[in-house]
């Protein structure tokens, strides 16, 4: 049985030229060999590894000090600085994980207590899945010609945990902070659905692979509208500023997640890096060409990889850019704007798609 396992996990490794020689050598002793099979066997590296939750702890670690020190400079200050001064603060975002860890996690008393301690281990759950379904050239965990739509369907599970979480505290700002997120989810939703929609009529097709193929011209080219409403909604949907009506720490502090600390503050804090992580890498696929790139031969089978998180993550750094020079909307202006402008443009790029189709037979 074993014997059969290893086999399977052997036959589907990501090859990496410029560490076969290691591998190689490390494939001939008894136990190891099965470790290293299993970490390179593509399903399993596609979502521990890249593009899952190594891309996750890498992103996170790097886009709260970019943040940061981006937000200090456009605002004139000089942003995190004393932990390791002659790094300039670069271990920042570690020594913040540290901190996290080994606080205290306080559970008030009138709080629903198991599942306040459960729904932020539960919120990986819908970040994580949608990964299975995000392939990375040959490095994929599920292949299905269906795979945008589940990933867009997987996405819109997220919002539910955090109203979750908001109830689990049983406190009134938690609970302003859940009904603004209830009403920032309905009007950001159906403009993101349309625009997915759009770029799916257009490539004829659900599968990444199909869509990255048929990129010869980049998807933001051949659909410059509804990368806009996709774009505004990833905002939205990450609570990213002008649109962190959610959590709005001088109004509400920290909306949901308010009661929160220790390491339980820890894991809500980064969901927003998360999902902003997942959709970016769905942002990639449709508007950019996903993974494609010119090849790296010493990276092998690691290179669409590589080259779809760093399409990734220059997003999320230009993205980070609208904490810095935007200011918070109220809710009200969030809302008109979901449902009127952007509802309106994605039927447009709806529109567009469907021209486009006919056009071309």
């Amino acid at each position: 049985m074993l014997d059969a396992i290893f086999e399977m996990f052997k036959g589907n490794m990501v090859y990496i030229p410029l560490i076969q020689p290691i591998v190689n050598a490390l494939m001939k002793i008894p136990i190891v060999n099965y470790i290293v099979a299993l970490i390179l066997w593509k399903p399993f590296f596609a979502v521990a590894i890249l593009p899952g939750l190594g891309g996750i702890m890498i992103v996170l670690l790097l886009m709260v000090y970019w943040e940061r020190k981006l937000t200090a400079r456009v605002q004139w200050r000089v942003g995190p600085l004393e932990v390791c001064r002659p790094l300039r603060g670069l271990i920042q975002p570690l020594a913040d994980g540290l901190r996290y860890f080994f606080q205290e996690v306080i559970v008030h008393v009138e709080a629903h207590r198991p599942y306040y301690v459960q729904l932020p281990i539960l919120t990986f759950i819908p970040v994580l899945l949608p990964i299975l379904f995000i392939p990375a050239g040959e490095i994929v965990a599920v292949r299905s010609q269906y795979a945008i739509q589940i990933i867009v369907a997987l996405i819109a599970l997220i919002p539910i945990t955090i109203i979750a979480i908001g109830w689990a505290s049983n406190n009134r700002f938690a609970y302003i902070g859940t009904v603004r997120e209830a009403m920032m989810y309905f009007a950001y939703e159906i403009p993101f659905v349309i625009a997915v929609l759009a770029m799916i009529l257009m490539y004829g097709s659900g599968d990444p692979y199909v869509i990255v193929e048929k990129q010869t011209v980049p998807g933001i080219v051949m659909n410059p509208i509804a990368f806009l409403v996709f774009f505004i909604a990833t905002l939205m949907a990450t609570s990213r500023l002008p649109f962190e009506i959610p959590e709005a720490d001088q109004e509400i502090a920290f909306g949901p997640f308010v009661e929160y600390s220790g390491i339980l503050f820890g894991i809500v804090m980064t969901l927003a890096y998360e999902k902003l992580y997942i959709m970016c890498l769905l942002m990639t696929i449709l508007f950019f060409g996903g993974w494609s790139g010119f090849a790296i031969p010493l990276l092998g089978d690691l290179t669409p990889a590589i080259w779809l998180f760093v399409k990734a993550v220059v997003i999320m750094l230009i993205i980070a850019l609208s904490r810095s020079i935007y200011p918070r909307f109220r809710l009200d202006q969030a809302l008109r704007l979901g449902w009127t402008s952007m509802l309106g443009i994605s039927l447009f790029s709806l529109a567009i798609a469907v021209v486009k189709v006919w056009w071309l037979g």
